[in-house]
């Protein structure tokens, strides 16, 4: 369902936007209304409720606080504040994954950087930088992503957390350690033309290097012709792509079929929500690998470097 308001639209809210950030049903949101009067809707000139971001930073952290043991009834003696400071309090004692997420959440709608950083930091420090990716961020990105496509996020809010996101990963590919091995794997990333969602790429980066192999990323929406250029320079292994909106389904099977033909002897790995649409198609061809989830990637990339990752060497990344 899309927002009544227009998603360009900076602090109005729908009751079911609400629902939809919250995971609290409107039906329970409207009782917290009439019964502990913690939340007061707005009115447009024509009689149209709406929410504000004040109301809406405060229906995620009720929400927060009430999956993490805390009654409604106390919750709504407390002030905006106390509950506020509890929230990050649980979030910084209770690392578990989902609280993470809802954490994330919380801090995008506020726009907060400096608590987007402390969450993911304080994950990174316990469990490693791979698997604070796989278990809070891509989560909280797959739920944003969502939420983006129906209305209920901003796009503001969207840009301002994935680029938060993407100097992380940068930071993370930045700090290994260029493998000394001639028989290290030899990897190219890029996007093609058109395409700029570059998180899963930039982690697949972060993943190959991370396992002592050398990888050459060549970022977003690139010509095949400098695909060609590279690859006859470097002589990579693998080439690896995610298409995501960028060709259409219907141009993917011939782009590949291109690819290939201006890389030959090459294997071809792709993932995104493009390539997937044709994977059966794609899997007939010759050298061409699919991954349907990101896990994938990293099997693949484990099973065939020269030298074993060790959880031991995950980033630490402050």
């Amino acid at each position: 369902m899309c927002n009544i308001f227009n998603i360009n639209t900076l602090g109005r809210y729908s009751i079911k936007d609400l629902e939809k950030l919250s995971n609290i049903k409107a039906h329970t949101i409207r009782v917290w209304e009439q019964r502990y009067g913690i939340i007061e809707p707005k009115r447009t000139a024509t009689n149209i409720r709406y929410y504000d971001d004040a109301d809406l930073r405060l229906v995620l952290n009720i929400s927060f606080l009430n999956r993490n043991g805390q009654k409604i009834s106390h919750i709504a003696e407390m002030t905006p504040e106390e509950i506020r400071d509890l929230v990050i309090n649980i979030s910084d004692s209770n690392l578990e994954f989902p609280n993470q997420v809802n954490a994330l959440v919380i801090a995008m709608v506020n726009l907060n950087e400096e608590r987007f950083e402390k969450i993911i930091s304080t994950n990174t420090l316990q469990f490693g930088f791979e698997k604070t990716m796989l278990n809070i961020v891509y989560p909280f990105l797959a739920r944003i992503g969502i939420l983006w496509q129906t209305g209920s996020v901003n796009p503001a809010h969207e840009h301002f957390i994935t680029n938060l996101i993407r100097q992380k990963l940068v930071v993370a590919i930045d700090g290994q350690i260029a493998p000394q091995n001639p028989q290290a794997k030899k990897y190219i990333l890029f996007l093609p033309e058109g395409e700029m969602h570059e998180l899963s790429l930039l982690f697949a980066a972060y993943v190959i290097k991370s396992r002592h192999n050398k990888a050459i990323y060549l970022g977003q929406s690139l010509p095949l012709k400098d695909v060609e250029i590279v690859s006859d320079i470097y002589q990579p292994d693998y080439i690896m792509s995610i298409i995501t909106g960028y060709p259409d389904k219907s141009e993917i099977v011939n782009y590949v079929k291109q690819l290939k033909k201006k890389c030959p002897g090459k294997t071809i790995l792709l993932s995104g929500y493009q390539a997937l649409q044709m994977k059966e198609e794609l899997k007939a061809l010759k050298h061409v690998e699919i991954f349907e989830q990101i896990v994938d990637i990293i099997h693949f990339v484990d099973a065939n470097s020269e030298l074993p990752f060790q959880s031991g060497q995950m980033s630490k990344l402050a």
